[in-house]
């Protein structure tokens, strides 16, 4: 009989339905978690899903660690071992390998499971889980998460500890709990750590890192906006602004962001009373506003938002008759042409080989999501003393502005769109949810005028 992490032993015999495992590399997680899954196969009748999510072939799944396990613990007789299953031969327990991007339909219709073991973790979705948890439903189920901590931004690191509660137990282990280790892979961890402790803190100790390479907004730059005003001593109030994103169909919610100059004071979110309830999202638009003393807002002119303008203009027309003020509502359409067309375009990194806005952007939402993130690049830049900018070019989130843990990581959430041959903005990758406050930001910092942040219109 093979021996398991006596470190880990309370976790496994922890009695909650859903075991959340997570660390750095060399600890031990996947080996501990198979030795468990074939002692539960041997002793009882148990069906196991094991998930990760990509899996091309069978050797991509956990079952060679599993094989594994029951050939050192002596029981392989016991177990017939095919090509893609393993099954034993008294219990009748069963293990099922799936790979989840490409085969969550049939994970779907999966009926009897008693465990689900999710290897590689840190790649899933909300979209995956509300299709995998109603799918283990047998009782006494439980559902194991294993993963190495990517970014502070993903699912299974911020969400779903939230989402589970108290149902769940979770545990951090790293290599210096693995009693198994071999001294070759210690001096491994301990070479990188002399020289290259950032990398050996994220690769060995499993601490996320903030920025996700292919994110458009750096989690750093977004932390060096909070307060960034204060922080560089100078002025950045001025006019009042609003931006509505209106929510679509389904679980979406409608968002509305005020800026004082280029501050961003405050953000609200709210569900509509019914589906496509514009009347109602309009007026209390308009009653936010009025609480933040702000007299005109943006609006999300494309899909259900473009019902905003009529709506809008109603509740105007009572408010003159009262003998108040009109609220000035201006559309917003991303899907529309990109400002300043003709303009050339400056990348920072020098990819753009001089071409135009017009000829770099898909729209203008593409081209609105890459002015904010040149303000939050140059004022990280600028907090952290690499480089000088305008006041103009910046940004700042007031450290008191509402869900701003939230906002901080939809403004994170949106990537460059791979295979378009113009930039092209995918806001929800992964089948993420859409990031409506972000959203709702990047139209009320959206680029107006000529030489706007990050264009320049240069003589060529």
């Amino acid at each position: 009989m093979y021996e398991l992490n006596p470190n880990l032993r309370e976790f496994w015999r922890t009695r909650k339905p859903y075991k959340l495992l997570k660390g750095g590399r060399f600890s031990g997680k996947t080996h501990d978690a198979a030795g468990m899954a074939a002692f539960l196969a041997r002793n009882y009748s148990v069906r196991f899903l094991c998930m990760r999510q990509f899996q091309n072939r069978i050797s991509d799944s956990v079952y060679t660690v599993i094989k594994e396990k029951i050939e050192a613990a002596g029981w392989s007789d016991e177990f017939k071992i095919g090509v893609s299953s393993i099954e034993h031969k008294v219990t009748g327990s069963e293990f099922l390998f799936y790979g989840m991007a490409r085969n969550l339909n049939d994970i779907k219709g999966t009926e009897g499971v008693n465990v689900c073991w999710i290897e590689e973790g840190e790649g899933l979705t909300a979209a995956q889980w509300e299709v995998i948890d109603p799918t283990i439903r047998a009782c006494g189920s439980e559902t194991w998460i294993l993963w190495n901590p990517d970014t502070v931004t993903d699912f299974v690191q911020t969400k779903l500890p939230k989402l589970l509660g108290d149902d769940c137990i979770q545990r951090h282990i790293n290599y210096d709990e693995n009693p198994f280790l071999s001294e070759t892979a210690r001096r491994k961890a301990e070479r990188l750590k002399s020289v290259d402790v950032e990398s050996y803190n994220h690769i060995y100790l499993g601490i996320p890192t903030n920025d996700d390479d292919s994110a458009l907004i750096k989690r750093s730059w977004i932390e060096s906006a909070v307060n960034a005003h204060e922080v560089l001593g100078v002025d950045m109030s001025g006019v009042n602004n609003s931006a509505l994103d209106v929510a679509d169909l389904g679980k979406d919610e409608n968002a509305q962001a005020f800026t004082d100059g280029l501050i961003l004071k405050d953000v609200k979110k709210w569900k509509g009373k019914t589906t496509g309830d514009i009347y109602a999202t309009t007026q209390n638009a308009f009653d936010n506003c009025l609480e933040f003393g702000v007299y005109s807002f943006l609006y999300d002119a494309d899909g259900l938002g473009a019902g905003v303008r009529g709506d809008a203009r109603n509740i105007n027309n009572d408010r003159k008759s009262e003998g108040l003020q009109a609220i000035e509502v201006s559309a917003f359409h991303g899907s529309g042409e990109v400002v300043d067309k003709d303009s050339y375009f400056i990348d920072p990194v020098g990819d753009s080989k001089g071409i135009v806005n017009g000829k770099f952007f898909s729209n203008y939402k593409a081209q609105s999501w890459w002015s904010l993130r040149e303000r939050f690049r140059k004022t990280h830049q600028a907090v952290t003393g690499v480089a000088e900018y305008d006041i103009d070019e910046l940004i700042s989130i007031d450290k008191d502005c509402s869900f701003i843990e939230e906002l901080k990581e939809e403004l994170a959430r949106p990537k460059k769109k791979k295979g378009s041959p113009k930039l092209t903005i995918d806001k929800a990758p992964d089948d993420q949810p859409s990031p409506n406050l972000a959203d709702a930001v990047m139209m009320v910092y959206a680029p107006k005028e000529k030489a706007s942040v990050g264009f320049l219109d240069m003589d060529w």
